[in-house]
């Protein structure tokens, strides 16, 4: 019997800055078994600072200047979790988070960053755009770019407040992306209107005087407004004022100005470190050793801008960020094997790049400065070199735990897992579980038609079924996909119900069945707690009581539910009534099988993934009614056999045929590059079999979409027949209720004798 690590000690990072990045590269190039490794982060995709210029410039795309976080800790074997750290609880080592339950640590490393203190001045929060999260910076940024594109004769005024390295060269990377697009449709650069805001008399103050003075005398040339000494007090809408009575104003409500006021000032910290007792300076910051471990707490460390290191205080500076990210590895991996920790001292002088927005930069280190388009050469090829460790990850089955020899785990010797014991969760650890869970989700198991349930001591639910009722039953069953229980369980939970959905019924209960990777006991509580806090919270949506289960302990996640819902006899939907002059409708979009098989392939992107979990999130229980009360006569849910194999079910079923519009298929995002690199589901292939039913095959198999027929889909759509007179009314009720991937895509007609019954149209 093979002798597998159980999991044994929890390592948390909140946060995907630049020393987390490096850390997660590391850790997946030389794992700890033992260790299981989770990944708080509120973006899939992390900028860096260094190409943040550039990308707002348009020198670099967003793949080129971001970190893909979900690609990399998949890599590094972590669980990801995209969510908002918001609080610590240092008492129970557990991290408080704004959409997930509380994460347990035995380890914890924080590098969220910073942000622009914006607190203090009114109006600020409301309405200007901070530098940071970068996310929301490039949101507006893109959304200025898409109106400009569409109407490029609208004056733009923008106004930068921050004078630093960060304000100037936003100011400079913006007006050389906005002169591009004018020069591209003929306008006049006059439309444009930057206003630069800054406290002291002198620019980026922390270099020397040259940078300033130099970067001043651009920004003047190229007509930038620069308000020196001018300390902003509020922001209103159209409208900066500041301290000395100096006020600018955009437009006056009414005109077609494009106005944006943006904040890059002194970093601040959130005020929940603070809070959660962590030691830290007078602006939040995390104050750590030379270790970069926290000062009051042992079980902490903390890298980047969020962190002060007490004998060696250095700027808020990407650069310090960067170099954090190997000691901070090693010291992490130390105090998990029980080592003791390095010191790391940081250098006190470093170069410093500082783009001019037109492929020029000024170089800074110390007492030298000079500008040259070498310098922003030199810094083109330093930055794409560090881009690269992180887009060309090595193969994932070269790097395995099995590889690690056992002196380098925190268990050196792990037990013989038995099974004669039914492999089973204890029952001490399922009744904390449980017990939690009725806490946090009350409603759960509160029906009245539920006679034995899971308050109950006896060994099998037992539920009530009303004498003018069917009973509608259904069981799935699957290994996770996505390395977040919490967020599986709730997928699995909304691919179980579907079926009931489907069917015209209403759930009434159901049972749960989960394996639980081999763990100490305490790590296998917390795993099962996130899975039942998922399942949990989609069945207290769809008013499903959980009656009881199983649990077992194996190798890896795996989650499943059997469900029961209730029916009346007449109001069944089937497979089989489809009728001829009716149209279908698909709810979702489809792509989920190859976009996860990618993703074991590191080849999806971590936005691509984003998306399609949101689809599968999204429980198909309120699209089933909309379709009921459109009529809807035939019904199914589009699951493992793809779109062809259950729509060809429906086929038989109603002994009609089908004209289907191939170019009417929603398709997720990313799932067409992911088909065109050849990756599809391993379920694919059998799928495919279903094509021998199209008519046309020979002139339709050569379409981008095509193979999108055979996808299997996890918690995919409903596919349903609907009278041809309320196909349109229907589809924007679905849209309203949130499924905007909703589209006709086809035509039932009355089958020919001869003929394959599927007809693709393009």
């Amino acid at each position: 019997m093979q002798v597998i690590s159980p999991i044994v000690k929890d390592l948390v990072l909140i946060g995907g800055g630049h020393s987390h990045a490096i850390v997660l590269k590391m850790l997946g190039m030389k794992p700890l078994p033992g260790v299981r490794l989770t990944l708080i982060t509120d973006t899939s995709h992390t900028p860096y600072s260094g190409m943040l210029p550039g990308h707002v410039a348009g020198f670099y795309d967003y793949d080129e200047s971001h970190i893909d976080l979900r690609r990399l800790a998949q890599f590094a074997q972590a669980q990801f979790y995209l969510d908002r750290a918001i609080g610590l609880d240092l008492e129970n080592n557990k991290v408080i988070c704004a959409n997930h339950p509380d994460v347990a640590f035995d380890l914890l490393s924080i590098d969220i960053g910073s942000t622009p203190a914006t607190i203090s001045i009114p109006g600020a929060a409301e309405y200007a755009i901070p530098a940071k999260p970068v996310a929301k910076l490039l949101s507006e940024w893109d959304h200025l770019l898409k109106s400009v594109a569409e109407t490029p004769e609208k004056p733009i005024q923008l106004s930068i407040v921050g004078g630093g390295a960060g304000g100037v060269e936003l100011a400079l990377a913006m007006q050389s992306r906005l002169h591009q697009f004018f020069e591209h449709s003929q306008q006049f650069p006059e439309n444009l209107e930057i206003h630069l805001f800054h406290s002291g008399v002198e620019l980026l103050p922390n270099y020397n005087p040259w940078v300033g003075r130099r970067l001043q005398k651009i920004l003047i040339q190229r007509g930038v407004e620069l308000h020196l000494g001018e300390k902003v007090c509020e922001v209103q809408p159209h409208k900066v004022i500041c301290e000395s009575g100096l006020v600018v104003e955009c437009a006056s409500e009414g005109t077609r100005a494009e106005c944006r006021v943006f904040w890059v000032t002194q970093a601040s910290a959130p005020r929940w470190l603070q809070a959660s007792g962590l030691a830290t300076d007078t602006k939040g910051f995390i104050q750590v050793d030379d270790t970069l471990r926290s000062l009051s707490h042992s079980q902490v460390f903390a890298a980047g801008d969020i962190a002060t290191m007490i004998h060696h205080p250095r700027p808020k500076a990407g650069v310090f960020a960067v170099r954090q990210g190997k000691p901070l590895f090693n010291n992490l991996r130390r105090t998990l094997l029980g080592k003791p920790l390095k010191p790391y001292k940081p250098q006190k002088q470093y170069l410093s790049l500082i783009g001019t927005g037109d492929k020029n930069a000024i170089a800074s280190w110390g007492a030298f400065s000079w500008e040259s388009r070498l310098f922003w050469h030199c810094k083109d090829r330093i930055d794409r070199e560090f881009m690269a460790r992180f887009h060309n990850l090595p193969e994932m089955s070269a790097v395995t735990p099995s590889s690690i020899p056992n002196s380098q785990s925190p268990i050196p010797n792990p037990p013989m897992r038995c099974a004669g014991c039914g492999s089973k969760v204890g029952s001490t650890t399922l009744e904390r579980v449980l017990h939690r869970i009725k806490l946090e989700h009350p409603e759960v198991g509160n029906r009245e038609d539920i006679l034995i349930g899971l308050d109950a001591p006896d060994d099998a639910a037992v539920v009530k079924v009303p004498v003018d009722q069917v009973m509608v039953h259904t069981l799935d069953y699957f290994r996770s996909l996505i390395n977040d229980p919490f967020i599986f369980a709730q997928i699995s939970a909304n691919h179980c119900l579907s079926d009931i959905f489907a069917m015209g019924a209403t759930p009434q209960s159901a049972l749960a069945i989960a394996t639980i990777p081999y763990a100490w006991e305490e790590k296998q509580e917390e795993t099962l707690y996130q899975l039942l806090s998922g399942a949990a919270k989609v069945l207290q949506q769809s008013q499903t009581p959980l009656v009881g289960g199983h649990t077992t302990e194996g190798a890896e996640l795996t989650f499943g539910l059997s469900c029961n819902g209730l029916a009346y006899p007449n109001q069944l939907l089937r497979k089989g009534g489809m009728k001829p002059g009716q149209v279908l409708i698909l709810t979702k979009a489809l792509g989920t099988g190859t976009l996860f098989a990618a993703q074991m392939r590191l080849q999806a992107k971590g936005r691509w993934i984003d998306d399609a979990v949101h689809s599968m999130l999204l429980s198909n229980q309120a699209a089933a009614k909309c379709l009921l009360k459109h009529g809807v006569t035939a019904c199914t849910d589009i699951t493992g056999f793809g779109l062809l194999g259950h729509l060809l079910e429906m086929i038989q079923a109603s002994q009609v045929a089908v004209e289907f519009n191939l170019e009417a298929i929603p398709v997720l995002e990313g799932a067409l590059e992911t088909l065109q690199m050849g990756i599809v589901s391993s379920l694919h292939p059998q799928n495919l079999r279903a094509s021998r039913q199209i008519s046309n095959l020979s002139t339709v198999s050569d379409r981008a979409t095509y193979p999108l027929l055979f996808d299997p889909q996890t918690s995919g759509g409903l596919l349903a027949a609907i009278p041809d007179e309320r196909a349109d009314a229907c589809v924007a009720s679905l849209k309203t209720l949130g499924y905007t991937y909703s589209q006709i895509i086809g035509r039932v007609t009355p089958p020919n004798q001869g003929v394959q019954p599927i007809s693709l149209i393009v």
